[in-house]
C-alpha cells in the first residue's frame, strides 16, 4: 500500500528531474557546437532539431539510471537527498522503464536522422555514464571523474559526427578540453561537499587524500586545461577572438584555482565550481562566433 502510495505522489517534475535538465542543457550546447564547427555551411533542420534530441534524450537515460544506481548515497547527502527516488517519490523499476523508453528512442532519432555511427557512440557515452562511471567507478576509485569523464566529455563529438559521418581531430580536440575540465569542476564541489561523500563512503579525491592534495590537482588540472583549450587555435581551427576569450577564461579558472589552493577566502570550492560552469558555456560560445566570423572574412 505504501509503494502504490509513494508511485501517486510521482508527478512529470519528478520524472523530469530524475533526467538532470540543466545539465542535459550544458550537454546540448556543447553538441550544438559542434555540430556547426564541423561545416562551412549550414546544418540540415532534421540533424539540428532529432539529433540534439536524440543525443539529449539518451543523456536524460543515462540521468535517470544514475539516480536509480545512486538513490541511497542521495538520500544521505544534502544536496541530493529531495531527489524523487531518493525521497521514494518514484521507484526504480518505473524509472528503469522510463530511462528504457527514452534511451530508446533517442537512439531511434539518431539512427533516423544523423547515422549510425552517431548513434553507437552516443549509446557507448550513455553507458559508460550509467554503468562504468556510476555503477563502477564512482564507488571503487578516487580518480573516477577522471576515467569516467570520457563519457561526460562525449557531446561535441557527437553533434560533429552527427553532421560530418566521421570522427576527425578537431572533435577528438573538442572532447579533450571537456576532460581536462571535468575533474576540477568536479573536485571542487567534492571539496565543498566532503562530509557529505565522506558519509556516503563515496571515495572521492578530498575524502581519500586530503583538501590539499585535491587543491593541488584542481591547480594543476586548470594548467592543463588552459593549454588544451589553445589547441584550437594552435591547428588554425579557431581565429584571434577564440585566442583572446580563451586566454581571458582560462586566466580567470587559473586564479580561481590559486585562491582555492591557498584558501585565502571563504567558499572558494563553490565559486570555483559555480565560475567552471560558465567557463565551459562562455568558451564553446566563443569557439562559435569565432567560427562564424572566419567565415565571413
Amino acid at each position: 500500500m505504501a509503494t502504490i502510495l509513494k508511485a501517486q505522489q510521482a508527478s512529470w517534475r519528478d520524472y523530469l528531474e530524475l533526467t538532470k535538465p540543466k545539465v542535459v542543457v550544458l550537454m546540448l550546447i556543447t553538441s550544438l557546437v559542434g555540430m556547426f564547427l564541423a561545416t562551412r555551411a549550414g546544418v540540415g533542420w532534421g540533424v539540428l532539431l532529432f539529433g540534439n534530441l536524440g543525443i539529449g534524450l539518451c543523456a536524460g537515460s543515462a540521468a535517470v539510471v544514475n539516480h536509480v544506481l545512486d538513490r541511497r548515497i542521495d538520500a544521505l547527502m544534502a544536496r541530493t537527498y529531495k531527489r524523487p527516488l531518493a525521497q521514494g517519490r518514484v521507484e526504480p523499476l518505473p524509472a528503469l522503464l522510463f530511462a528504457l523508453a527514452l534511451g530508446v528512442l533517442g537512439m531511434t532519432l539518431l539512427l533516423r536522422f544523423t547515422n549510425a555511427l552517431t548513434a553507437w557512440l552516443t549509446l557507448a557515452s550513455l553507458l559508460g555514464y550509467a554503468l562504468l562511471y556510476t555503477g563502477l567507478l564512482k564507488r571503487a576509485t578516487p580518480q573516477n571523474i577522471v576515467i569516467g569523464g570520457v563519457a561526460g566529455a562525449a557531446p561535441p563529438l557527437l553533434g560533429w559526427v552527427a553532421v560530418s559521418g566521421q570522427v576527425s581531430a578537431e572533435p577528438l580536440l573538442l572532447m579533450l578540453i571537456i576532460f581536462a575540465w571535468t575533474p576540477p569542476h568536479f573536485w571542487a564541489l567534492a571539496i565543498h561537499r566532503k562530509q557529505e561523500y565522506a558519509k556516503a563512503d563515496i571515495p572521492m579525491l578530498p575524502v581519500t587524500h586530503g583538501e590539499h592534495y585535491t587543491k593541488l590537482h584542481i591547480l594543476l588540472y586548470s594548467l592543463i586545461l588552459l593549454a588544451v583549450s589553445l589547441l584550437p587555435f594552435v591547428i588554425h581551427m579557431s581565429g584571434p577572438l577564440y585566442l583572446a576569450c580563451a586566454l581571458a577564461l582560462g586566466l580567470r579558472f587559473l586564479q580561481w584555482a590559486w585562491v582555492l589552493y591557498r584558501g585565502s577566502r571563504p567558499h572558494a570550492a563553490i565559486g570555483t565550481f559555480k565560475y567552471s560552469i560558465v567557463y565551459l558555456f562562455a568558451l564553446f560560445i566563443a569557439l562559435l562566433v569565432d567560427h562564424y566570423l572566419l567565415l565571413n572574412l
